[in-house]
């Protein structure tokens, strides 16, 4: 029995580790947010019928340890084995161990074997192994406690590198712009980048840096005496964060993007929204705002109400009182572009594209025009206006696809432009594909917008193939009033929609891009609309 004993030890101590290398993974890519760890469990063991019913096994299993110790070993193997479809080492992201990562690790551990300990010294080694047992099942909770306990230690851990960028700011002394919104932020940052740097030396925070580890790092690593102007990409999950970045790195023009239900999930609702994402506009100089978004239009209103200079940018559509200062239309290849009210002028993009969110190319010329560059100047820059990375990037493969890349993009209107940017390159006669797994982190406003992208995707494409299970149902809902056929190939579920466009579901992207590769040939147009990281299931 002692022998029974130990071995079930054992066998628990590895499934709880293998659940807990599977969760640490996703609490790296939820940014290290406490309660993130048993979220994800919760998803991913309800996902298919087979992974709830694993579940039940091992909580069942893990109930009987303590009189029979054998279940012990079922509870363990569920473990090592699932849930279904979530990877130890990560198909698209693998665990980087950084040192936060292996402060995490640690601490979950001792978190983790310090009750069976306990439970053995005190009620023997039987004991100690249902513990074990017990533990194990609810490894993602043991990291969110792990997380939590953690946080306060991050905090002063980061401080001190907060405290050099801010020295190093005060030193440099750029013009900082800071860029906030819930969709827009990186496509602005960038065209503001191209706009100023033919005039200033300018450093612009990379993609994904824009929290205050990334900020900090940005101005630790990349600023340098000389520098003139800093933009710097601002994101936040909820009121407090931004003020407390612009605390340090104070903003002399401050632009709002976009209002969107993007991290809903977080914010709970877009009021809420606008409150936390208006702290960048605290002590700038000059606020851009997009009065094209209702909410940013009336904020605009009430910024200059309070004393605050505005700059209105706009796409033509202005839904606020007043003139926009900065409009920028996009049509056939032309860029055109009027301030206060007057035409500065026309130019044709350098690939003969229209852009597809010209209100955030208006936001920029904003607040270039802020920091003193000559509008005839942005004009002429306008013309070769970068395209960012993955978002509705443009590219032809060698059979003759055309590929339309907004893989970055995660929102309702940026997924509705793509949309219409897909039945624009598409020709007549050719098939025209949407690829997505849907959008994510939008809270009660998930299911709704899933199934009316949806929707909206089956009446433009003739095909719609969706991608994982996380909005699988609404995406499905939304595409399809037809019963859905089988066609005998693995994993794939063709049916057609009331539009006439066929809809085909698939585990994995991976998957997509084979059927996309076998499927299309020279005329055909593919749109891949967003792509969720593969702890998603």
């Amino acid at each position: 029995m002692t022998l029974l004993a130990a071995l079930v030890l054992a066998a628990a101590l590895v499934g709880a580790g293998c659940s807990g290398l599977r969760f640490l993974r996703v609490a790296q890519r939820e940014h290290y947010l406490a309660g993130a760890a048993s979220r994800f469990a919760y998803r991913w063991w309800t996902a298919r019928p087979i992974s709830l019913a694993l579940a039940g096994i091992a909580l069942v299993a893990a109930g009987l340890t303590g009189p029979f110790l054998w279940p012990g070993f079922v509870a363990a193997a569920v473990l090592v084995a699932g849930p279904p479809g979530l990877g130890l080492r990560g198909r698209t992201a693998r665990l980087a161990w950084t040192r936060r990562c292996r402060t995490l690790a640690a601490v979950s551990a001792v978190l983790a074997v310090a009750p069976s300990a306990i439970a053995g010294g005190l009620g023997g080694l039987r004991v100690g192994a249902a513990t074990a047992a017990a533990v194990a099942v609810f490894v993602p909770l043991v990291l969110d406690a792990a997380l939590a306990g953690l946080a306060p230690v991050e905090e002063r851990l980061a401080e001190r590198f907060v405290r050099r960028a801010r020295a190093t700011v005060a030193k440099v002394r750029p013009d900082v712009v800071a860029i906030t919104g819930s969709y827009g932020k990186t496509s602005t940052k960038g065209y503001l980048a191209h706009l100023l740097v033919s005039r200033y030396a300018v450093v612009a925070s990379p993609r994904s840096y824009n929290n205050r580890a990334g900020l900090a790092r940005t101005v630790n690593e990349l600023l340098v005496p000389g520098t003139e102007v800093l933009i710097a990409e601002m994101g936040t999950y909820g009121p407090g964060e931004i003020a407390a970045l612009c605390a340090w790195l104070p903003p002399r023009v401050a632009v709002l993007t976009a209002i969107g239900p993007v991290h809903l999930e977080r914010f709970r609702d877009l009021d809420r929204t606008v409150s936390a994402k208006s702290e960048i506009a605290l002590g700038a100089e000059v606020v851009v705002c997009n009065v094209d978004d209702p909410r940013l239009a009336a904020l605009a209103e009430r910024l200059e109400a309070g004393g605050q200079r505005v700059l209105r940018a706009s796409a033509g559509a202005p839904v606020g009182p007043g003139v926009p200062d900065v409009v920028v239309r996009t049509t056939n290849g032309f860029v055109q572009l009027q301030v206060d009210g007057d035409l500065v002028g026309e130019v044709a993009t350098s690939d003969g594209r229209s852009l597809p969110a010209p209100t955030n190319v208006a936001c920029a010329v904003a607040a270039a025009l802020a920091l003193g560059s000559p509008a005839a100047e942005l004009l002429a820059r306008l013309a070769s206006l970068p395209v960012a990375d993955h978002r509705l990037a443009r590219s032809t493969t060698p059979e003759g696809v055309i590929v339309l890349d907004d893989t970055f993009n995660s929102n309702p209107a940026g997924a509705r432009l793509a949309l219409g940017e897909l039945a624009r390159q598409g020709s007549s006669g050719g098939r025209r594909v949407v690829v997505t797994p849907g959008m994510v982190e939008l809270g009660p406003l998930q299911v709704p917008e899933n199934r009316s992208f949806a929707e909206e995707a089956a009446a433009v494409a003739t095909d719609v193939v969706i991608v994982a299970r996380t909005n699988r149902r609404a995406l499905v809902e939304g595409a399809t009033v037809a019963r859905p056929r089988r066609d005998g190939a693995s994993q794939r579920v063709p049916c057609e929609t009331s539009a006439g466009a066929q809809v085909v579901v698939v585990e994995r992207r991976e998957q997509a891009v084979e059927w996309v590769r076998a499927e299309l040939g020279p005329r055909d147009v593919v749109l891949y609309e967003n792509d969720l990281p593969d702890h998603y299931p």
